[in-house]
């Protein structure tokens, strides 16, 4: 038999989710039956699983220990340490916000958000090391950026803030604007539309003029920040969050993203790489707004978030002549 009790930093999460969290081996069909037979109980009672977790309520698990060791990964065995010096380390210089809910980080280009393979590192990785992470929570980010995109990331520090964080972010209650730098004088601000469509074998999309079979109507609204002869710096507002959006629909309007080596131009590319030493497309994520936050993260309405640019974005807008409003005139 071994008992859990929930603190604040687990609370506000399911019961049976918890339970699946702890035995992250057993299949969910197990934990359901050991809940009915009331092997698995919430306070000395029975209970379904569909329980929201409060703060000292204590979970019983009527196991054998041997039960529980098999449904259990070796390196779960007990409280899982967090705040590692490392993760801590790297991960103080991209903290943009931080509370008792929830941390803004600021994912530099060439990082991944999360893992695509066991071996790779990642900024999710960093986030549970630096964060208390427990057997019935680990943090985890709320949305992703491609590798190559620098910007702001969202996580929750406890299961009610990441269902509140996740749930606004679905229902644009958090508002993303992107800087970027294309190739091509931009006329002016516009709002295009389309369809866009994935080949999920070449992870690519393709972007279309009229609605066809698989494919999604996209917007995506923009604002001339500075422009040159040659290229332009742009505020865009991601109105529908497809993948690839940004970067697929402004090459198909003719002003492809520098240093986007999927959908850019790669002649373009290799003079930016040659002559600012560019590895990374300048595309970032680089304000967050709060608008019709609920439950606990109320107190985020009107709260914006930003993020610097990257120093390559600095030296590129200096050296192509492209100023931000404000800044002085040579």
């Amino acid at each position: 038999m071994q008992e859990i009790t929930i603190h604040e930093q687990t609370a506000g999460g399911r019961l049976d989710k918890a339970v699946l969290k702890y035995l992250d081996k057993a299949p969910s069909s197990f934990v359901y039956k050991m809940l009915r037979k009331k092997n698995i109980v919430l306070n000395d009672k029975k209970a379904a699983g569909n329980e929201i977790l409060k703060d000292g309520d204590r979970i019983c698990l009527y196991l054998a220990d041997e039960t529980i060791a098999k449904f259990r990964h070796e390196e779960k065995n007990g409280l899982l340490p967090g705040g590692h010096d490392d993760a801590s380390h790297d991960l103080r210089s991209m903290i943009l916000f931080e509370d008792e809910q929830i941390i803004a980080l600021n994912k530099p280009a060439g990082m991944l958000s999360q893992r695509a393979e066991s071996k790779d590192p990642s900024l999710n990785d960093l986030l549970t090391g630096y964060l208390d992470r427990t057997d019935l929570f680990t943090p985890g980010i709320s949305n992703r950026l491609d590798r190559n995109t620098s910007g702001i990331i969202l996580a929750g520090k406890n299961p009610a803030a990441v269902r509140e964080l996740n749930r606004a972010i679905l229902s644009r209650d958090v508002k993303k604007l992107y800087d970027c730098i294309t190739a091509g004088n931009m006329p002016g601000d516009s709002s295009v539309e389309g369809f866009l469509i994935k080949d999920h074998d070449h992870n690519k999309v393709r972007i279309l003029r009229s609605k066809t079979e698989g494919a999604y109507y996209i917007r995506t609204d923009y604002h001339v920040v500075s422009r040159s002869d040659h290229c332009s710096m742009l505020k865009v507002d991601l109105i529908t969050g497809r993948s690839h959006q940004i970067r697929a629909h402004l090459a198909s309007e003719g002003y492809p993203i520098i240093g986007d080596r999927k959908y850019g131009d790669s002649h373009i590319n290799r003079y930016y790489e040659k002559k600012y030493g560019l590895k990374d497309q300048l595309l970032h994520a680089g304000t967050v707004s709060f608008h019709g936050m609920g439950q606990i993260l109320s107190y985020l309405n009107g709260v914006t978030i930003n993020a610097p640019l990257p120093e390559v974005f600095k030296k590129i807008m200096k050296g192509e002549q492209l100023c931000l409003p404000g800044d002085p005139e040579d």
